[in-house]
């Protein structure tokens, strides 16, 4: 009599998915505010991550894989509609930008101007603790800001006084800063100061924030 083989069992492969999970997954809302819809995303767990506006230098457009809810940013909309009343001066909200360890250092300057300040970018270098020479190197990660208006780069003129560059284009940060006060109430750029101790060597360069 012959004994039949043993009987093979094998477990159930799981299909492959191209699926974003859900804590990888990215979400995202637009703003209505004075200077264009606001670009906002988040991650899974809520952490702002971007703020774009229309038109801007390097920033971001929605991907197909991105999840549209508004839920993650109310109180990001609430604070900015409060910023643009002029009723806010300070935002206090949980955010996340990537980036090499010495544009983490520029951007954590950023947070550091309050708000109706300037400082100029040889400022931005010797507070980081970097040469002059690297002044070039600033304006790149200032304008690599991922957070616009919140992580506020618009703060950030020459050392002669000019506005420069702006990610989001110079008409919008005319915009911001004379809602901050520092431009008169026709926005036009021709006088604005930096703030005492912010004069530096770079009147030259030109960096696009």
């Amino acid at each position: 009599m012959t004994t039949p083989p043993p009987e093979v069992t094998t477990s159930p492969v799981a299909p492959r998915s191209s699926a974003v999970s859900a804590g990888q997954r990215t979400y995202c809302t637009t703003v209505d505010s004075p200077v264009g819809p606001l670009l906002l995303t988040a991650d899974a767990s809520g952490v702002l991550t971007s703020l774009s506006v229309p038109e801007q230098k390097g920033g971001r457009v929605p991907l197909a894989d991105w999840r549209h809810d508004p839920a993650p940013f109310r109180q990001a909309a609430e604070q900015l509609a409060a910023y643009f009343a002029g009723e806010l001066k300070e935002f206090r909200l949980e955010s996340r930008g990537e980036g090499t360890e010495f544009r983490q250092r520029v951007w954590a300057a950023l947070d550091d101007i309050p708000y109706g300040a300037t400082t100029t970018y040889g400022a931005i270098a010797s507070r980081i603790g970097a040469p002059r020479a690297a002044v070039r190197a600033v304006g790149g990660a200032i304008g690599a800001n991922p957070l616009l208006i919140l992580r506020p780069c618009h703060r950030v003129i020459g050392a002669d006084g000019s506005l420069t560059g702006y990610a989001g284009g110079l008409d919008r940060k005319r915009l911001l800063l004379g809602l901050e006060g520092v431009l008169g109430a026709d926005g036009r750029d021709g006088g604005v100061t930096p703030n005492a101790g912010d004069q530096d060597a770079c009147a030259q360069v030109r960096p696009m924030v």
